[in-house]
């Protein structure tokens, strides 16, 4: 008798100014794992532009575009520049 395999996917890390979109360079928003095991970055733009075709071969698509939509917080002005 065979043991019973569980798998499971490790939860995707956030994606850092470090990680680079694949086609230009600029920041990864987006983190796409291949059925064929390899793995893509693309900023919102690139993302945007291949989703159709990445959801076709695509596990998973890890998207944190959202973070681009999130307003920092009011700045104060410095001392010299009041």
């Amino acid at each position: 008798m065979r043991p019973q395999v569980t798998t499971a996917l490790a939860p995707s890390s956030t994606l850092s100014a470090a990680d680079r979109c694949d086609r230009c360079g600029a920041q990864a928003y987006v983190r796409v794992t291949l059925t064929s095991g390899g793995e893509l970055l693309f900023c919102a733009h690139h993302g945007r532009e291949h989703a159709e075709k990445l959801r076709n071969i695509a596990i998973t698509i890890h998207d944190e575009t959202g973070r681009l939509e999130d307003t920092p917080a009011e700045s104060v002005p410095a001392e010299g520049d009041r």
